[in-house]
């Protein structure tokens, strides 16, 4: 059986936990992570999922999970990171508070650069292994609903923090294009994760799952180093 780990999972309503549901019933065993380890287990058990604690932002705690992961299965298939925060739409550029934008980094950029550095060894040993990183359109210059040209300012810190991941998953893919490792970025779009937005035109979360479960999943003819919503390309 495939295994597949999932960061930033807390939410029933949340991409994470909607990923982990589609790849279970795909037939892979998933392993889902957060900060706070009870939430996460509320939301395995009912699943038949996997809660482990992750902060991504503390090498000792990624340390850890890949001791876990390493002794339990000696691979991991799939790594899907998504764990993501600090939305500030409306926020200032010159505003923006310093410890603000070191959190925002250190969470959508850096966490996801400290998982794939340390996971790289066990999903060298996977037949066919993938690394997804959740990223946003307003990560791209030119995505004609959510891009930094075409909507400047609405969301300045995260944009960056996303345009850097998407930067990002273009050096990783670079670097192992050698290897059978795919990685790849999403944007899952604009979907309902909070009570509400599905009346301002936000789309089904299942919707943006599949999205990140088709970079997930893909075979071996498949891209590495691309930018995608719904398994088409986004512009960068």
């Amino acid at each position: 059986m495939k295994v597949a780990l999932i960061t930033g999972v807390s939410r029933e309503t949340g991409l994470g936990y909607e990923t982990a549901r589609q790849l279970s019933a795909l037939g892979y065993y998933v392993i889902i992570t957060a900060r706070d380890l009870f939430k996460a287990k509320q939301l395995a058990g009912p699943a038949n999922l996997q809660a482990e604690q992750l902060d991504v932002t503390d090498p000792s705690s990624i340390s850890a999970l890949y001791r876990i992961i390493e002794s339990d299965y000696e691979r991991l298939d799939i790594l899907i990171n998504n764990a993501g925060a600090y939305y500030d739409r409306g926020q200032l550029v010159l505003q923006a508070e310093p410890q603000f934008i070191h959190q925002a980094f250190d969470t959508n950029l850096l966490g996801a650069w400290r998982m794939v550095q340390t996971f790289t060894p066990l999903l060298s040993r996977s037949d066919a292994p993938r690394v997804v990183n959740v990223s946003s359109g307003a990560g791209s210059f030119r995505d004609p609903q959510f891009g930094i040209t075409t909507q400047p300012g609405a969301t300045p810190v995260y944009s960056m923090t996303k345009a850097a991941l998407n930067a990002l998953t273009i050096h990783m893919a670079a670097e192992l294009q050698s290897t059978p490792i795919k990685v790849n970025a999403v944007c899952p779009g604009f979907v309902a994760t909070y009570e509400g937005t599905a009346a301002h035109g936000a789309r089904p979360v299942s919707d943006g799952a599949r999205g990140i479960v088709w970079a997930a999943t893909l075979g071996a003819d498949g891209p590495s180093g691309g930018f995608f919503r719904d398994g088409a390309p986004v512009e960068w």
